[in-house]
């Protein structure tokens, strides 16, 4: 296993619709945690880079309804 971060862009704010949707993302396999920053305009996923890659990642965000893009 090997715990990787990766940071997108969102490309627009969170509404309470996109918080839930983010929460459903953690039952992703091979996505850890996902953290939002501070300014609430960023996201920092850890992922298993063994199981996943980038471009997966980005997917399953797009997929649940997440609106970001690569950092």
């Amino acid at each position: 296993m090997t715990k990787v971060q990766l940071h997108f862009q969102l490309e627009r704010p969170l509404d309470e619709a996109s918080m839930t949707k983010l929460s459903n993302t953690s039952s992703i396999y091979g996505i850890f945690k996902i953290g939002v920053a501070p300014t609430l305009d960023n996201l920092t996923v850890e992922y298993d880079a063994t199981r996943l890659r980038p471009a997966e990642v980005h997917s399953a965000l797009s997929a649940a309804g997440i609106p970001v893009a690569p950092k």
